[in-house]
């Protein structure tokens, strides 16, 4: 019987070994480097120069915003008001079934455009604030993407597939870089609460966008509540404190300690380690989330909705505090932005929620010396039709969904500030010069912290997965400032 037992824990050890060295990514070795070597250290590892970002704040726009009413100016549209599109524009692309069968007229946007900032970037008059700094941007006008649906469109630019299942954005980079900070989590999402523009045609939003996928399971996104506990269960609950909460975490790490030991499950390891951060974060997270300290100039830069707990603005100034604690990747998702009828009225309470606190969050990141190696992306899953769906009139239609252009910002971590990338055709309905994936967008970003997107790979179901997955993607040089 000792003899079988011997056998049992030798292959059960290989095993773990062989789990270990697969959940680290064999090939390349990035989550060990990642947490054994300095940043610098990884880049060169990597074949990269020294990387210019160390952290990302992603502001996501579900619902897809209207790029032809905020930042793809087209003046000569005017003219063609009710006018049908251009077959030759068109090209027989397929449409959603809500437009299958309708004729397509063209409908100019109602807002005004005006040129912003030294560069003389063109933006809305609904975007006062971020006009303000349009010299720290760089409006990409020629995004493209595959899915003209919501759900595969948001899964897409979260996960780099629109099959639910893959690995999101934050999950890659945890598992590549690994943490610049013990007490909180390197991926951290936060979801606005509510949204002036209306809840017509809201979609909800899923974890799987924030995911680990088949990575493990530590590298997920952290979800922050909007009220109650920060994180669900961090609390103690009544007649536990911390002392027993630590008795307890020992006694439960003993025992899957040795569980571990018995079957190699590197999932085990996780979830040790995650009791160990969640313990910590019973005092991170309330400091965190605690704004009082603010000056109270900060928390008019961000506006006056920042003094609501699950706002955007509230919400981009925790974005702020969480970098500045060595977040590495912070996604705030901002609801209602699917416009398919009454867009006029719709759209100005979105920009109302998002314009001021975006900009705040720049200037802040600035003033405070964060910006030159944070990145901020701004994006929906895609862009607006130039044709009108409902109603048309001068001053009310609405949008389509719209795969083939659409209009993404990004500041900051070396991305070049002032300036207009790509452009559109006149209807902004194809890309004309300079095409952007999604993909492209995701190997850019990984690019600016360091990391080949060739190389950043997990083994799973045979294949070196990748978030740029299979098809070709580029760094986008054109949009860097060096």
């Amino acid at each position: 019987m000792p003899q079988i037992h011997d056998l049992r824990f030798e292959a059960n050890r290989r095993l773990a070994r062989r789990q270990f060295l697969k959940t680290s990514g064999m090939g390349l070795g990035v989550p060990v480097l990642g947490s054994l070597l300095p940043q610098n250290s990884l880049a060169r590892a990597l074949g990269q120069p020294k990387p210019r970002a160390s952290r990302v704040i992603f502001l996501f726009m579900a619902g897809a915003p209207s790029q032809l009413d905020l930042f793809d100016y087209k003046p000569d549209l005017e003219k063609r008001f009710r006018e049908p599109l251009p077959p030759s524009i068109s090209q027989g692309q397929r449409v959603t079934a809500m437009t299958r069968g309708r004729t397509q007229l063209v409908a100019p946007t109602m807002f005004c455009f005006r040129p912003s900032g030294k560069s003389g970037l063109w933006m809305s008059e609904l975007l006062p604030h971020l006009s303000e700094v349009a010299d720290d941007l760089c409006l990409i006008k020629s995004m493209h993407t595959n899915a003209i649906n919501h759900d595969p469109g948001k899964t897409f630019i979260c996960t780099g597939s629109e099959i639910p299942g893959n690995a999101s954005m934050g999950a890659w980079l945890s598992y590549g870089l690994g943490s610049m900070n013990r007490d909180l989590p390197d991926f951290v999402v936060l979801n606005s609460a509510f949204w002036t523009g209306g809840t017509r045609n809201t979609q909800a939003l899923y974890s799987r966008l924030w995911g680990s996928g088949f990575l493990p399971s530590k590298h997920q996104g952290v979800a922050f509540q909007t009220s109650g506990d920060p994180v669900l269960f961090l609390s103690n609950p009544q007649g536990v404190d911390e002392r027993v909460r630590r008795r307890m975490l020992d006694a439960v790490g003993t025992v899957n300690r040795k569980h571990y030991q018995e079957i190699g499950d590197a999932e085990i390891q996780t979830t040790i380690a995650q009791q160990e951060m969640a313990f910590r974060m019973q005092a991170s997270v309330p400091e965190l989330t605690d704004v009082s300290g603010e000056k109270r100039s900060t928390l008019d830069l961000y506006g006056p909705e920042v003094e609501k707990p699950g706002s955007f603005a509230r919400n981009c100034l925790l974005a702020r505090r969480m970098v500045e604690r060595g977040v590495r990747f912070v996604q705030v998702f901002h609801r209602g932005w699917d416009h398919h009828s009454i867009l006029p009225q719709q759209l100005p309470g979105q920009c109302y929620d998002v314009d001021q606190p975006s900009a705040a969050l720049i200037r802040d990141l600035k003033q405070r010396g964060l910006l030159e190696d944070t990145m901020i992306v701004f994006a929906g899953e895609f862009g607006r039709t130039v044709y009108c769906q409902g109603k048309l009139e001068r001053s009310d239609y609405g949008r389509d969904h719209h795969p083939r252009c659409f209009t993404a910002w990004a500041a900051g971590g070396g991305i070049q500030g002032g300036l207009s990338y790509g452009q559109t055709d006149d209807f902004s309905y194809n890309v004309a010069e300079n095409p952007v994936s999604v993909r492209d967008l995701h190997a850019t970003m990984l690019h600016q912290l360091g990391i080949d997107h060739e190389r950043l790979t997990f083994p799973f179901q045979g294949l070196d997965q990748k978030l740029t997955g299979v098809e070709e993607a580029k760094v986008v040089h054109g949009i860097l400032d060096s």
